[in-house]
């Protein structure tokens, strides 16, 4: 028993409705649309990429339902099917039903919640790009850890460019904050020469009264 294709309009209703919701979003809000646009909108030769990847998918799902056939399917319960052809049919109705419903869900979840179209135009842009850059395109050699020397010495490369331009900066600050530490103890150290003259000072002076004071009691008496 062969299975025939079968359409799906409620995927096609979900992408009109969607379409209508996305035009309707546009019109409210235009610069929505336009930074949308701007970030990435799919070109028309994304969209051509993408019906024609749907087109294979949908291509290999009706050659893997064809394998599925019922007579596959009844040679596994032969018991079974003996006891019950109808019913075994039936089951197998239904199983390749939800089977092909499951798999177009995953395709279209694939399709949408891979961004699949948005991949496909930024592809576009790193091939345009490309053409316009002369260096040769990267190829592997054949030898695995030449390959992954090249990949990771030029990471490796730019980590020690950033760590040097860190470690430069942060000596730069250490020199700022040496700079001031050391004039804050220079600070401290005038300060403490002048309390130190300061008591000298007031030292020699109540000295030099006590001096006075017994000089003029001396004669008073």
């Amino acid at each position: 028993m062969k299975e025939t294709s079968v359409s799906a309009p409620d995927e096609m209703a979900k992408t009109s409705e969607s379409g209508s919701s996305e035009k309707e979003r546009a019109e409210e809000n235009p610069a929505e649309a336009s930074n949308q646009d701007a970030a990435g909108k799919p070109t028309e030769e994304a969209s051509e990429r993408i019906k024609l990847f749907d087109k294979v998918m949908q291509k290999s799902l009706n050659n893997f339902m064809e394998q599925a056939s019922f007579k596959g399917f009844s040679s596994m319960f032969r018991p079974l099917y003996k006891m019950n052809p109808r019913i075994m049919e039936s089951i197998h109705k239904q199983f390749t039903e939800e089977l092909r419903k499951t798999i177009q869900e995953d395709i279209t979840k694939l399709i949408e919640e891979g961004e699949l179209s948005f991949k496909l135009n930024e592809i576009d842009k790193l091939e345009a790009a490309a053409k316009d850059d002369p260096e040769p395109a990267w190829r592997p050699s054949g030898v695995p850890e030449r390959d992954f020397c090249s990949f990771l010495i030029p990471y490796y490369q730019k980590q020690e460019g950033y760590v040097a331009r860190e470690l430069k900066k942060i000596q730069a600050e250490n020199a700022t904050l040496a700079k001031k530490v050391q004039a804050g103890r220079e600070s401290i150290a005038q300060t403490e020469l002048r309390i130190s003259t300061a008591v000298e000072d007031w030292k020699a002076s109540v000295a030099e009264f006590e001096k006075v004071s017994s000089s003029f009691h001396s004669a008073v008496v």
